[in-house]
């Protein structure tokens, strides 16, 4: 089997954490699947100083998100599993009800349902008790929920040393592991 990974960014603020993951992953072995929702195109445009065209080749392969009948949408299709960079809370809500509308929500609706690691990382504050119930609802189908959090024990000097521990350290439950990590305890 090939070693697949499928990079989903939906339109939360925070596009730089999936755009992050594919820069990181490119130095590895790993064919990189990307599904952008529209809403991320959007946010490209307000948070980052590069074109939708720019992140579409960081992938080895990238599936338009209207295309529901990409290989990406089968179970027969194996990878690891699915990284969504960021997970809006509609795109969550859509994997926890299993309605999905869109290639990224039944990409990771299907991960599900073949029982491979699907990492959320959600990107919403505050939350209310829908959204808590949601993220305890798609614990208990099998996801990961792993809000980008800064850690400071890693010393960060900036905003992208912050977001790629975050990644990493996301990357870390596909069993996939950087030098860019910053382990509690290690220099």
């Amino acid at each position: 089997m090939l070693d697949r990974l499928i990079i989903g960014i939906s339109g939360a603020s925070g596009v730089q954490y999936g755009v992050r993951a594919l820069e990181l992953l490119q130095a590895l072995p790993i064919e990189t699947h990307l599904i952008m929702s529209k809403s991320a195109e959007l946010t490209v445009h307000h948070e980052l100083d590069c074109s939708v065209d720019e992140i579409k080749a960081l992938a080895d392969v990238y599936h338009p998100v209207r295309n529901v009948g990409a290989s990406v949408a089968s179970g027969s299709f194996q990878t690891r599993g699915m990284l969504l960079a960021p997970c809006s809370i509609r795109t969550l809500g859509e994997i926890t009800t299993g309605v999905t509308s869109s290639l990224l929500t039944r990409a990771a609706d299907v991960i599900l349902k073949e029982r491979r690691r699907l990492v959320l990382m959600v990107r919403e504050t505050p939350l209310h008790l829908g959204h808590l119930r949601n993220m305890v609802a798609v614990t208990e189908m099998g996801a990961v929920v792993a809000p980008p959090v800064p850690a400071f024990y890693a010393k960060p000097d900036s905003v992208d040393a912050m977001v790629t521990q975050s990644v990493a350290r996301a990357l870390d439950l596909f069993d996939i592991t950087l030098p860019e990590t910053h382990r509690w305890t290690e220099s």
